[in-house]
């Protein structure tokens, strides 16, 4: 039997989410003046969410850096950061939040076409 040690997984991609060194994707979130700029991983976006996938298959890579800039302005910066750590390390916090904002991480999933969140 394989041993599995999904834990620490989940730990390293978060801190892979948290640095500033190795990311290849910018992802811009909210609408003027609560905007949030992300930095992310294309490959990791692209196995976790059908729509990041599209979207990002549609992007030509720009000049600069060769980075690959997504813009989601439906979506809050605040429910955003839970959308994506639950992108990267397989863990949706929630408890800290109001019922609004529950739904408003369903809605965002729902527009990113994470259907794992729905069957929790």
């Amino acid at each position: 039997m394989p041993t599995q040690f999904f834990s620490k997984l989940s730990q390293n991609y978060i801190e892979l989410l948290k640095d500033d060194e190795y990311y290849d994707t910018t992802i811009e979130v909210g609408e003027d003046p609560n905007v949030k700029i992300f930095r992310t991983h294309m490959n990791i976006l692209c196995y976790r969410s059908p729509y990041l996938r599209r979207a990002l298959a549609s992007k030509k890579r720009s000049n600069d850096n060769g980075l690959v800039h997504i813009k989601l302005s439906n979506i809050s910066p605040e429910i955003f950061q839970i959308i994506i750590e639950y992108i990267y390390g397989g863990i949706l916090s929630l408890e800290e939040q109001d019922t609004s904002d529950f739904f408003k991480v369903l809605a965002a999933a729902d527009v990113l076409h994470l259907q794992e969140l729905f069957t929790i």
